[in-house]
């Protein structure tokens, strides 16, 4: 069995190519590839799924047999956290046993390098070599033996303490809803609320391995119970993350689910506002170009980076950027980790509401009014097998039109971006941790964003 890492970490369906075997594997590729730094500790963790716990467990053994101090971490973690946790011990790298968003049979190994961030292809691609070459298997030891029961919770909420304006967020008072969509942010984002003493009333805060029978993605469609609650309660915000808390979403005062591509741009604006921080703005090429509109606005630089919030976080890390955003509901900022942080991206959101005494979906109005309205959207062609040569060239191709519409230009960075001349575009690329193809549109009003996603279709499928 061949395994790969995809834009973030390894992911495979649980008892089918996900086994404790192919963990074994993987870990035992990951020490041989920090062999060098053996008597340091790596951080070992988990979200909420199926055998979550018992994997970690066998990864930790693997780990201390290996030379490594293993800290396992005590209990359902997200991914930023074990950010946190890699940065504050020192450790050599971190690995969370998640899928993240993905269905409920899905399980996955994120590996996170020791600055925190997830680790780029150069890293990957020499364990995936370990993988195809295996060094001699030496004899496990018992995890007893250096495994460290270990809590990163608190340390890591002091630290977004120290970065999020809890002052502003108390003074302006009011409720809030929390669906940790049975995922790690519970006892995280709403702890947080009520230590500033904040009311917050949480929904699917246990752990369902199944996760509803869903998949733990805080996208629109999922977030109809948290949108009923702030409307009954009429609350703030309502505030979700996925299931390793590394992605985020949003509900207004009103109702509406405000996305990631909306929301990226109003906190950017705000932060250029608000903090006298020097730098630019990072987003993915499959991200709003409002993004770019209020960059322009305050005459600050844009990045686009592939898709894969390792590229932005090389950014953070550079301190180039004071926001990096992802339209899958990724986003960090200057002197934070450079690893997307949902936990992180809900409280700014709220502390942008009690800043500006605006919901967000004025805000958005606003921002719409200084640089014109834009509408974004994407859909999922199943990748099958018949798909994948046709896809090859397709991503080949240099069109001159699509549907009518003049190309004004074509884009590589990752898959296929075609620029139309009125501005409006249309992404095809292969998606790195399903097997789907991703079709992405923006222009200037949701009925033809609607028609591109459709030409879009037609494209890759002939």
């Amino acid at each position: 069995m061949s395994i790969h890492f995809g834009t973030s970490g390894w992911r495979a369906v649980i008892a089918d190519e996900f086994t404790f075997a192919a963990v074994g594997r993987v870990t035992e590729a990951i020490c041989a590839q920090f062999a060098g730094e053996a008597g340091r500790p790596m951080i070992v963790a988990h979200d909420t799924r199926f055998l979550g716990e018992a994997f970690a467990a066998e990864c930790a053994e693997i780990v201390v047999a290996r030379g490594f101090e293993a800290l396992l971490c005590d209990g359902p973690t997200p991914t930023p956290t074990v950010a946190h946790a890699i940065r504050s011990q020192h450790a050599v790298c971190g690995i969370n046993f998640t899928a993240s968003h993905n269905p409920p049979e899905y399980s996955g190994m994120k590996l996170s390098t020791a600055d925190g961030a997830p680790a780029l292809p150069a890293v990957t691609r020499k364990i995936e070599e370990l993988l195809e070459n295996p060094a001699e298997n030496r004899p496990k030891g018992a995890a007893s033996k250096g495994s460290k029961s270990f809590d990163p919770r608190d340390p890591y909420l002091a630290d977004l303490e120290q970065k999020i304006r809890f002052d502003l967020i108390g003074k302006a008072g009011g409720s809030y809803a929390y669906d940790p969509l049975w995922g790690t942010g519970r006892g995280y984002l709403d702890e947080l609320l009520r230590r500033h003493g904040l009311g917050v009333k949480t929904i699917h805060n246990w752990r369902d391995v199944l996760f509803g029978g869903r998949a733990p993605e805080p996208e629109a469609s999922h977030l109809q119970e948290l949108r009923e609650l702030v409307l009954a309660d009429k609350c703030v915000l309502g505030l979700a993350t996925d299931g390793d808390g590394d992605r985020f979403g949003v509900i207004d005062a009103n109702g509406q689910f405000i996305t990631p591509n909306q929301l990226i741009p109003i906190i950017f604006d705000y932060l250029a506002e608000s903090r006298n921080w020097k730098g630019g703005v990072a987003r993915s090429v499959a991200t709003s170009h409002l993004v770019d509109r209020v960059a322009k606005a305050h005459g600050l630089p844009v990045y686009e980076t592939p898709v894969g919030f390792k590229y932005i976080g090389e950014l953070i890390n550079e301190d180039k950027i004071i926001l990096g955003g992802e339209e899958s509901a990724g986003l960090s900022i200057k002197g934070h980790y450079p690893e997307k942080d949902g936990l992180l991206a809900c409280l700014l959101a709220a502390e942008t509401v009690a800043a500006r005494g605006a919901s967000l979906s004025e805000q958005l109005d606003q921002l719409f009014a200084q640089t014109g309205r834009l509408e974004s959207g994407r859909i999922g062609v199943k990748l099958t097998p018949e798909l994948m040569p046709v896809l090859q060239e397709k991503l080949k191709e240099e069109p001159t039109s699509v549907g009518g519409r003049k190309v004004k230009s074509i884009n590589r960075i990752d898959g296929l971006k075609i620029i139309f001349e009125d501005d409006s575009w249309l992404l095809v690329r292969p998606s790195g941790t399903e097997p789907l193809v991703r079709i992405y549109a923006e222009s200037e009003s949701a009925k033809d964003v609607e028609v591109l996603l459709e030409q879009g279709r037609k494209y890759l499928l002939g």
